[in-house]
């Protein structure tokens, strides 16, 4: 086990973490101990029925959703809704390649699937006490998540929302998480996982966060200097401020095991096709693209929601791209906030 202060309540605030046992993944072999990291707003109503599940994104934690998503006055409000937030695998603070001890630590922590984020979020629900869920909700790699939840566990989940993601990584990004992937193997430092700190693997971490610059903000947004609206000087500043400082930080081991679930994610299971396993969703749904998101264009979550039964699609106005979805801009949030509203108000027989 490595220690890293960065994985720590004192970055990300408060969180519990839940203590699930052995855990078979997808991919083979298991987590013998398998953890999860979650945080909470609000509380369970006695009717049971206000459970609201948020998976995480690539590379973040509850801490940025719970800024831009959960509040007084929001369309998630701990006054109505029990809001859980849950870290997926690999993202450091959930079991992870420098937390987990023997065989299993390092290296040789195993690949994990977006289905070991469902089964592991199941057994913390039962934990909780949540039978079934008002609202799965997620967003880039939580919208996969949240796709999984309602093909999988159709019993618990009443309303599904997805923002800017897919049921099915593209080809095209799972040939940036490849590249993602190689930016950090290529540092000498990385020595096959075997180096002893994040700082050793700084330049392969730098190269990860320009690509990030690069696909996950849209042309727009460089062009229009946007950064300048996040408190930035320049595009330098933007870059060392945020982006060099968000993944500098993280364990390089950490989001090459996130950077493999992304792209091995699918919906999709056994023989089924896209078309009938989305078919078999019957939950109200919504799918929120941004119109200048790159990742996941709104062409592609077009062709999912035209394949859900129940689903309306919204384009969500942002010249960030995709990481809008840290919700720095009012426009972003005050968006999500009265499509999720009108999610919520639609009545479910």
């Amino acid at each position: 086990m490595k220690e890293n202060r960065y994985y720590s309540p004192s970055v990300h605030g408060p969180y519990e973490v839940a203590e699930l046992g052995e855990l078979p993944l997808a991919a083979g072999g298991a987590l013998s101990d398998c953890r999860v990291a979650y945080a909470t707003a609000g509380r369970l109503n006695e009717a049971g029925d206000n459970a609201v599940l948020f998976p995480t994104w690539f590379g973040g934690t509850h801490l940025p959703i719970l800024n831009a998503y959960v509040g007084p006055g929001r369309a998630l409000d701990p006054e109505r809704h029990f809001v859980i937030v849950v870290n997926q695998l690999g993202n450091g603070l959930s079991s992870s390649p420098h937390d987990t001890a023997g065989e299993l630590a390092g290296a040789a922590f195993p690949a994990l699937r977006i289905a070991d984020d469902v089964r592991a979020q199941e057994r913390l629900l039962d934990r909780l006490g949540v039978g079934e869920l008002q609202l799965v909700v997620g967003a880039s790699m939580g919208a996969q998540q949240a796709y999984a939840w309602a093909a999988h566990a159709p019993q618990r989940v009443r309303r599904l929302a997805v923002i800017a993601g897919t049921a099915v990584t593209s080809p095209q990004l799972a040939l940036l998480a490849e590249a993602l992937a190689d930016a950090i193997v290529s540092d000498p430092g990385y020595d096959d996982g075997r180096y002893d700190a994040p700082a050793a693997v700084r330049d392969g971490l730098l190269r990860h966060a320009r690509l990030w610059a690069a696909i996950g903000h849209s042309s727009a947004f460089w062009s229009r200097e946007h950064w300048r609206t996040l408190g930035f000087g320049s595009a330098a500043k933007f870059r060392t401020g945020f982006l060099d400082a968000h993944f500098t930080r993280m364990d390089p081991l950490a989001l090459l095991r996130m950077l493999d679930k992304l792209r091995h994610a699918d919906v999709r299971s056994g023989d089924a096709d896209l078309a009938e396993t989305l078919g078999a969703i019957a939950a109200p749904a919504l799918v929120l693209a941004i119109d200048h998101d790159q990742l996941f264009p709104p062409a592609d979550c077009a062709a999912d929601a035209s394949l859900l039964p129940a689903a309306e699609l919204r384009v969500l106005e942002s010249v960030t791209g995709h990481q809008a979805i840290f919700g720095a801009e009012a426009s972003y949030r005050e968006q999500v906030d009265r499509h999720l509203r009108e999610l919520l108000a639609r009545e479910i027989p």
